[in-house]
């Protein structure tokens, strides 16, 4: 507890609108409206998940058992429909691939559904060709090639997919980790792993079946971090669930900084969830315990 509120304290400290930087970092969070409401005025219920792909966004609306789009236009956003599917009671991850399909992966089945861009359901990801023992998915990340990458929990691995489903390799997690919960994978093809209770990043670099760490120990920036998410410039981002604010790392691991900090007023974050960021530079999170997707302008 005392480390959470020593991250409040200084994030506070450090912000101007809850979503400045430290004053030796260059990386600024702008805050954007946050979301609240689908097209139709009803209220987001712990949202869990986001996704940008484009101008377009994605939420998972967890607590609803639904998905959300919406579309993105600089900072404003636009209600473009919703998708409710039996198949999918309860999505908590989601991505984008190139044609506009959304991947959802369901907390209460442990699936993947397949959505096309109509919203209609697709079927189940299920990998192919030499799958050795069973696949629970805990994330779930597609590249810019469109080819899915599973964090597989119960298998202890990263099973990488061609768009057809087809397995084309296994990253094995790394020796001694304590729970791996996110995975992202950033423009060069390379692979970064999540460990929320060592509070600690590995990478695989492309095409590598050995994952090694990245950071040591990031105990005195984060509480519990749970979604990884990276940027064109290879900026590596931690949303802190229970630290309630987001870690920055460069590309080597260096530490840059934490931003946000707990709170119920826009531009704060309370228990977060998955992080996106667009290829413009605008990032979403779901805001968990605040029922609402927040948005900020990044800047280098």
């Amino acid at each position: 507890m005392r480390r959470v509120l020593r991250h409040i304290v200084l994030a506070s400290m450090s912000l101007a609108v809850a979503g400045g930087s430290h004053a030796a970092e260059p990386v600024k969070f702008k805050q954007m409206a946050p979301i609240y409401v689908d097209g139709k005025g009803a209220g987001i219920r712990q949202p869990e998940g986001v996704a940008c792909r484009g101008n377009a966004l994605v939420v998972a609306d967890t607590g609803n058992g639904r998905i959300l789009r919406y579309t993105i236009a600089g900072d404003t956003w636009t209600p473009a429909g919703e998708i409710t599917l039996p198949q999918l009671p309860s999505p908590i991850r989601v991505d984008m691939n190139s044609k506009g399909e959304i991947f959802a992966l369901d907390g209460a089945s442990r699936k993947i559904a397949r959505i096309s861009p109509s919203g209609d359901f697709l079927g189940y990801v299920v990998p192919s060709g030499e799958v050795q023992g069973a696949v629970v998915p805990r994330s779930l990340r597609l590249d810019g090639q469109d080819n899915p990458y599973l964090l597989d929990v119960f298998s202890a691995r990263v099973l990488v997919l061609d768009p057809s489903g087809k397995i084309q390799r296994e990253i094995p997690f790394p020796k001694g980790y304590g729970f791996l919960s996110d995975l992202a994978v950033d423009a060069g093809g390379n692979v970064y792993l999540l460990d929320s209770v060592l509070k600690r990043v590995y990478k695989a670099a492309k095409n590598s079946a050995e994952a090694v760490p990245l950071t040591g120990s990031l105990q005195e920036e984060a509480y519990f971090p749970t979604s990884i998410a990276t940027d064109r410039q290879g900026t590596i981002f931690l949303v802190d669930q229970n630290g309630s604010g987001v870690v920055l790392l460069g590309p080597d691991g260096s530490l840059r900084g934490r931003r946000l900090s707990m709170g119920w007023k826009e531009g704060f974050l309370r228990y977060p969830a998955q992080m996106c960021i667009t290829e413009n530079g605008a990032a979403f999170i779901a805001d968990r315990g605040n029922n609402r997707v927040d948005g900020f302008l990044i800047t280098e």
